[in-house]
């Protein structure tokens, strides 16, 4: 599921998109999904873009899109994997990267071309 989410976020120009293993440091979820937009809107249409793609499969979020949301942090709870879509500066303030650190980074697989 989280590459699902990263390649969903991917899809539609996130920048560095990062999923951590927070398994063996948290005990309400498996994964992060962390990806960054250059606007707020752009922050919006990754998120949308997450839970659209993941809604085709049959994958409901715990949560959703908020409309018209400024915060610059949008997150979609998956139960085993939290998708977070960042508008870059607030990705940089909160910087979830070093307060994770110990966690470990996977590498985002690309999508198959058919």
């Amino acid at each position: 599921m989280a590459q699902a989410i990263a390649r969903a976020a991917k899809s539609i120009k996130a920048e560095d998109v990062v999923i951590l293993d927070v398994s063996k440091l948290a005990d309400f979820c498996d994964y992060f999904v962390i990806a960054s937009g250059n606007s707020l809107r752009q922050t919006a249409s990754i998120a949308q873009a997450i839970q659209d793609g993941l809604e085709k499969v049959g994958i409901k979020s715990l949560s959703k899109v908020p409309r018209g949301d400024e915060s610059g942090w949008i997150a979609l709870d998956y139960v085993s994997v939290i998708a977070h879509s960042f508008y870059k500066p607030m990705r940089e303030f909160y910087s979830l990267e070093s307060l994770w650190s110990d966690a470990k980074k996977v590498r985002v697989v690309a999508s198959k071309r058919k």
